[in-house]
């Protein structure tokens, strides 16, 4: 016979949830569908992202050339020290050995004195502090005694240095490649952020910089500036012979530069040595703070933190190298925020 049992009806907590999830769906569903898309950045804000991760790239790479200058000197340095320690080892063992002769004669006479026995023992040092010890010397075993003491100080000294060195070189091994990563982490960002670029906006984007880029065989204003010296006008004509040369950071030349490996380069053609840096550089003469006062091949200084630098050129135009995906070219002084000026 059928059962007449009526079924079992769902639980009422299992109503509760299954009703909230079917509305959560279509509440999802609905705002999924009333959303708008998100939209492509412009063109123009595309270049303006890009050209702010510029000159962060750039900041970074000065910090990046001064710890790079910073190793040069230091390995210089401990070389330097290096040597010297050598040097005061061969010394050192040349002194070692004279006593050791002048032992050897008196023990072969029978005559070694007490003095010497203390200084062929472990511990020579203080040698000269022990009692009565300087009555048993003779003059000249007491002055070569003294030039071991002296020596042995000396290289101490000069080991410690060294030490100290290459525990700063390692650290600076360690931002260098901080900063490095940095420099590299900005540009591809800012690779990836063009890349969004269709190819006409892509197209566009080089056109205007082709335009800011002008070529070394176009004419430009300079006006009749006088230069500051005779060597910065022989800078000011090196930096014009690499016009058209491609921004690449830490680049010094002849190839590709950076902002300050343009500077520095073209101060060394003149026959003049200036700092590696932007920051650097900023210190390395006059300042001049009147742009009115400006002269042709005086290094001129941008933005608050001094992460640029080029050379004026005359009539309100740097000569400089702007940035990464630029050449070496002239521009108004106007499109950067001027510092001051240096006359070197």
């Amino acid at each position: 016979m059928a059962s007449h049992r009526r079924p079992k009806q769902p639980s009422r907590t299992r109503v509760t949830v299954l009703t909230t999830a079917a509305a959560a769906a279509v509440a999802l569903s609905a705002n999924a569908a009333n959303a708008a898309p998100s939209e492509k950045p412009s063109k123009d804000e595309v270049k303006s992202k890009v050209d702010k991760l510029y000159e962060e790239a750039e900041q970074a790479t000065e910090k990046l050339n001064g710890a790079k200058e910073k190793q040069e000197k230091l390995q210089k340095e401990i070389s330097a020290i290096q040597d010297t320690v050598a040097r005061g080892q061969e010394e050192l063992n040349g002194l070692r050995d004279s006593m050791g002769l002048a032992a050897a004669a008196q023990y072969r006479t029978g005559s070694i004195d007490a003095s010497l026995q203390l200084f062929l023992s472990s511990n020579p040092d203080d040698y000269l502090d022990k009692a009565s010890t300087a009555d048993q010397l003779s003059a000249q075993q007491v002055e070569a005694l003294k030039k071991i003491q002296e020596k042995q100080r000396e290289l101490a000294q000069e080991r410690a240095e060294a030490s100290e060195k290459l525990k700063d070189l390692s650290s600076t091994r360690t931002e260098l490649a901080k900063k490095k990563k940095e420099v590299q982490g900005k540009l591809a960002e800012a690779q990836k952020l063009l890349n969004t670029l269709t190819a006409a906006e892509k197209a566009a984007l080089a056109a205007e910089d082709a335009r800011a880029s002008r070529s070394a065989s176009e004419r430009v204003n300079l006006g009749d500036t006088p230069p500051a010296s005779n060597f910065a006008a022989a800078a000011f004509r090196a930096a014009q012979s690499q016009l058209g040369k491609p921004y690449v950071y830490g680049a010094t030349g002849t190839a590709s530069y950076d902002c300050s490996g343009l500077t520095s380069w073209a101060y060394a053609q003149a026959g003049v040595s200036i700092p590696r840096t932007s920051q650097a550089q900023a210190n390395a003469g006059t300042k001049i703070y009147s742009q009115s006062q400006l002269k042709v091949g005086d290094l001129v200084i941008f933005y608050g933190d001094l992460h640029h630098v080029g050379l004026y050129a005359g009539n309100g135009q740097v000569i400089h190298a702007p940035r990464t995906g630029t050449v070496v070219r002239y521009e108004s002084i106007g499109n950067m925020p001027f510092q001051f000026g240096v006359r070197i």
